[in-house]
């Protein structure tokens, strides 16, 4: 199990639910203009003894996640390889087409 948490400002959502599991926890805190981005602070500086992973995207939350879950899902672990595939193909021809204007 991984939890994904969404929460801004003093992201206390992040810190309380990792405190109280053994399973990873990635904090995703959404970004605000308000505060000109500084509020993801509040994410990286938790107390001792608590360590959500930060991770600003949610697309990327998710797949650290499902590489985590994929460590002992096999079945995870080849969706997660075939996605990445896709993305390095999808880069190369874009690099491709670059190239060639």
């Amino acid at each position: 199990m991984v939890f994904i948490t969404v929460a801004g400002r003093s992201d206390a959502l992040s810190g309380f639910t990792d405190s109280q599991t053994f399973c990873p926890v990635i904090a995703c805190p959404p970004y605000s203009e308000k505060f000109g981005g500084m509020d993801i602070l509040s994410s990286l500086r938790m107390p001792s003894g608590v360590a959500p992973m930060v991770i600003i995207e949610p697309e990327r939350a998710a797949l650290a996640a499902a590489k985590i879950l994929g460590l002992v899902d096999g079945k995870i672990q080849d969706r997660v390889k075939e996605y990445q595939e896709g993305m390095k193909k999808s880069l190369e021809e874009d690099d491709s087409e670059v190239r060639e204007e």
